[in-house]
């Protein structure tokens, strides 16, 4: 090209651009920089890159809002320091779980790698006061569950099952020493706990009579029975087991480690659900266990409940987590999956399906939020836990589905996360008492009368 034609085109480009513009950009990008880039792209790249600047935004697709589950904005009545755990343990999941938890949940395996990453944001034994505990309100126990279930549901059960059941039996139970040996362990994650209570032939009725037996020998108590579903069981460290005393006939509690001689546990197969967490079937056979490692606080059936109704609130919580999980995922896709020349989010149908979601986990939220807020008040009883539960699980299994059905077909792909959701859905409806049982106890409480089988 001529020197003639190069002044030339260079006056015309000149004229033709906006010089006022062109610095506003300049102020945000090295135009230099640009310039070099764009030079370097070939003429595909190029019609590329000027097909997408020229692609105007559909009508509704401007200025979206966020993808946001909290529409009552509830994180507002957190304190300062609250909100900043929530965000940690927030940006911890997105950052550090969610790269992997669907190939792990597709093995049917317990990424061990996650554990070491836990100490670091230092939020196990939530509630609890002293041995290297936050001591914070259980209110903040609930929030957490939510943030770990928003994620993962299985790895919020790992985290349950250690940091609430089985450390919560033996802060409720345990002895001074006990708990000087254990706590400050388990809550660095030292040392991992399980909590065996649920039975092969026993699962709601352990209130009524465990087939799980002791019996003190004068030097050791003999434990013989059979516990499934227990969490966490495959590698804990302890594990709590809940046992019918021969010669009284009352549930005592026992720490159980996993070297005891007559201590077996295998692992738990082709499950549907929470497929991460490696529940097992324990096997006692003449398992010793000496005076020292029974719980020395437990000492009915009552003891064990203690533990159960303070956990229950998280578990209400859990299923938040996992409806708030669901319905972000489904409200992400629908923006960005498009039907006749249009993202379905735009669609009356699916609207009305969001808005069914966002209203059952509103309503949810705002319950367990007054459930732990009674807890931390002392105000918690038995009947208030199974209302959450009963209430949080049914709403969120439809939730679920409702997010698994505006996904359509892609609704059963794990890569969408939906499909896992309603998997482990499932999972929270039936632990921590069904919904049966949950409202028998509502049931009782509001009416005065027990419809339990006596």
């Amino acid at each position: 090209m001529s020197l003639f034609k190069k002044v030339k085109n260079t006056i015309r480009l000149l004229k033709s651009v906006d010089m006022d513009q062109l610095a506003k950009i300049n102020e945000k990008i090295d135009l230099a920089d640009a310039m070099k880039s764009l030079g370097e792209l070939d003429e595909r790249q190029l019609a590329g890159l000027m097909k997408m600047l020229k692609t105007k935004r559909r009508k509704g697709q401007h200025d979206l809002p966020p993808i946001d589950g909290d529409f009552y904005n509830l994180d507002l009545k957190l304190t300062e320091q609250q909100r900043e755990i929530q965000m940690k343990v927030r940006n911890f999941m997105e950052e550090e779980i969610r790269p992997l938890v669907n190939e792990y949940w597709k093995k049917d395996q317990f990424p061990f790698e996650i554990i070491e990453k836990f100490k670091k944001i230092d939020i196990v034994g939530v509630p609890y006061e002293g041995y290297g505990c936050p001591n914070l309100p259980f209110l903040m126990e609930g929030i957490i569950a939510q943030e770990l279930a928003r994620v993962d549901v299985s790895v919020s059960t790992f985290f349950g099952v250690h940091s609430g059941l089985a450390m919560g039996s033996i802060y409720l139970c345990g002895s001074e020493e006990q708990k000087q040996e254990w706590l400050p362990k388990m809550q660095k994650l030292e040392k991992i706990g399980a909590f065996g209570l649920t039975e092969p032939n026993v699962g709601s009725g352990v209130a009524g009579g465990l087939e799980t037996t002791c019996k003190f020998d004068g030097e050791n108590w003999i434990l013989n029975g059979q516990k499934k579903w227990i969490g966490n069981a495959t590698f804990a460290d302890v594990t709590i087991i809940w046992a019918r005393d021969l010669d009284s006939n009352r549930v005592k509690g026992f720490l159980v480690k996993k070297e005891n001689p007559g201590f077996k546990t295998e692992k738990i197969k082709d499950k549907m659900a929470l497929r991460i967490v490696q529940n097992a079937i324990i096997t006692l056979k003449d398992c010793k266990v000496p005076e020292s490692d029974r719980l020395q606080n437990a000492n009915s059936f009552k003891d064990t409940a203690n533990v159960l109704r303070m956990t229950r609130a998280a578990v209400a919580w859990q299923a938040v987590g996992c409806s708030r999980g669901a319905y972000e995922s489904a409200l992400k896709y629908t923006k960005k999956r498009e039907q006749f020349g249009r993202p379905i989010a735009s669609f009356q149908l699916i609207q009305d399906h969001l808005v069914e979601m966002l209203s059952n986990l509103t309503s949810m939220q705002t319950l367990c939020f007054r459930l732990s807020e009674m807890q931390d008040q002392g105000m918690l009883t038995d009947e208030h836990a199974s209302l959450a539960k009963v209430y949080c699980s049914m709403r969120m299994r439809d939730i679920v589905s409702r997010a698994r059905e505006v996904m359509g077909g892609n609704g059963i792909l794990l890569e969408y996360d939906v499909a896992r959701f309603v998997a482990d859905a499932e999972a929270i409806y039936s632990y921590e008492g069904t919904k049966e049982i949950n409202s028998l106890i509502v049931g009782r409480a509001i009416t005065g009368y027990s419809a339990f089988i006596s």
